[in-house]
């Protein structure tokens, strides 16, 4: 399954990847419907991943080596079993009654609006016992929790507490965008883009569920907790999962005055067609992302997550490479999924391999959410190093060639390259906290400085199949090919499918 004494025993090597942050999906205990995003206690930790001393271990150990740890906090709902929702469900006067959003049914006897699922079918469940429907975005397994009940919002607070107490950094704060709805509870429109072959729930615009005004206020009181709990050198971060167009997305960075996440994730480059990966397009939309983020916000930048397609399934190896330099070297912070570093591609299952049913209905049968989980392959022993049983999933085909032994011992290696982008970030002023802008170059090659007072460097990509050349000299830095270093003339050669990380001589010519 993996557990937390299996990343305990990989602290080592995510220090030596360069990384600052681990971000745990959910370990509490759980019924598992889906994957541990139903929530039975906040306050605790599943059997089959280890136990509470576990996870303390774990902390104290992450923290000698310069890690912080980063929780997943799933506020908007908990499982069914949760003692709170079996409460709550209890009868129409249980105390806990309005913790979750119950409505009487339509006055045609139906759901008591259109409201949908992320999962498939009606976001409304009826209880026979009460008569009345739950509202459920995800699965009927997974009751919405009701943030317009003040009781809420301070049950949720004393769960960050209690973790805060323990030591963690900060959290991840999931489906951030739904945690409160509309109070009116109308009917949302339809959606005048939808196609067939698109989600079912994208039938509809979902401006009465998502976004609302209220969810703010939630999550600057989120905010404002950890604010208590950070001390200089040590802030405790809040993240926000939102899945958003830049003009909606930089509303959760809240105001100077209130603010809410230190910064929302950033999906903009996870979900950028493959299509659409060219010089012009990624141009385009980073300047755009930088143009509306705050001034005194800042940037995050996300290639993966256990969601989405993995990023070597969606470009292939040589952009896939294109693809982390652009992530370690853009403005902001750079969330890196694992096995990326790998270049893990989708696993490819059987209908009968699959166990995530609800992301299967989600996709339409198209794709499950299990092709991006595959067990961490560390070496290419029968059990690839995760397990000496049978893995939950299945291992990646190639996992014999592709994985951390092989690639250690590869110096031109995926995982080679992602660890000296990460050690060279680390190391350099102007990739951590400079300034950006664009540079001038020749078509199909995206080019930009990062740069500080007093550091600088450039970064060019070239996502054309042939040589181009920029009018710069300089130390080259880094090759995504790894086999370029040191000193380069005017004019500076790109392969096709090259990046080039260089600390330039004088000013860089811009392109005619």
């Amino acid at each position: 399954m993996g557990d937390l004494p299996g990343i305990l025993r990989r602290l080592d090597y995510l220090a030596d990847l360069g990384v600052e942050a681990v971000w745990l999906s959910p370990f509490y205990p759980s019924p598992q419907r889906d994957f541990g995003y139903d929530v039975a206690d906040y306050c605790g930790v599943d059997p089959v991943f280890g136990t509470l001393a576990d996870f303390d271990r774990l902390l104290m150990e992450a923290h000698a080596r310069g890690l912080r740890v980063i929780l997943d906090l799933v506020a908007n709902h908990t499982s069914n079993l949760h003692p709170w929702f079996v409460e709550s469900r209890g009868s129409r006067t249980s105390a806990k009654r309005d913790w979750y959003v119950w409505r009487d049914p339509h006055p045609n006897g139906g759901h008591p609006n259109n409201w949908l699922s992320f999962f498939g079918g009606p976001a409304w469940t009826l209880d026979p016992q009460t008569e009345q429907y739950y509202l459920h975005h995800f699965l009927p397994e997974q009751p919405d929790l009701n943030y317009r009940n003040p009781e809420v919002l301070e049950a949720m607070l004393e769960v960050m507490r209690f973790w805060l107490e323990r030591g963690v950094d900060g959290f991840r704060v999931d489906a951030a965008a739904l945690l409160v709805e509309d109070e009116h509870f109308r009917d949302e429109p339809p959606n005048p883009a939808w196609r067939p072959g698109m989600r079912e729930r994208d039938r509809l615009r979902h401006v009465h569920t998502e976004h609302q005004p209220e969810t703010h206020e939630v999550l600057r009181r989120f905010r404002a907790l950890l604010d208590q709990y950070s001390e200089p050198g040590r802030e405790r971060v809040l993240i926000g999962e939102v899945y958003a167009p830049f003009e909606i997305l930089v509303a959760y960075y809240g105001s100077p005055e209130a603010p809410e996440c230190h910064f929302p994730f950033n999906f903009a480059l996870m979900e950028l067609p493959p299509e659409r990966w060219t010089a012009e397009d990624l141009q385009a939309l980073v300047g755009a992302y930088e143009s509306i983020v705050p001034g005194w916000a800042w940037p995050s930048w996300v290639l993966g997550n256990h969601d989405r397609p993995r990023v070597a399934s969606r470009l292939g190896e040589e952009r896939t490479r294109l693809a982390h330099l652009l992530l370690l070297t853009l403005r902001g912070t750079p969330t890196l999924y694992y096995g990326d570093e790998l270049g893990l591609r989708d696993l490819e299952l059987s209908p009968d391999q699959v166990q995530d049913l609800p992301g299967f209905r989600e996709h339409g049968g198209r794709w499950s959410r299990d092709a991006a989980r595959a067990p961490m392959p560390w070496d290419g022993s029968p059990g690839a190093g995760f397990t000496v049983g049978t893995p939950w999933l299945p291992l990646p085909v190639d996992f014999p060639v592709r994985n951390v032994a092989s690639q250690e011992k590869d110096p031109h290696s995926m995982l080679r390259l992602l660890r000296r982008l990460l050690h060279l970030r680390r190391q350099t002023p102007a990739l951590t906290v400079g300034a950006y802008r664009s540079l001038p170059a020749p078509p199909g090659v995206y080019a930009y400085e990062r740069f500080t007072d007093s550091d600088r460097v450039l970064v060019a990509v070239n996502l054309t199949g042939r040589m181009q050349t920029l009018e710069a000299s300089g130390e080259i830095l880094l090759s995504t090919h790894l086999d370029r270093f040191g000193p380069e003339r005017a004019p500076l050669g790109l392969r096709p499918q090259e990046g080039i990380l260089l600390r330039p001589t004088g000013e860089v010519v811009p392109w005619r």
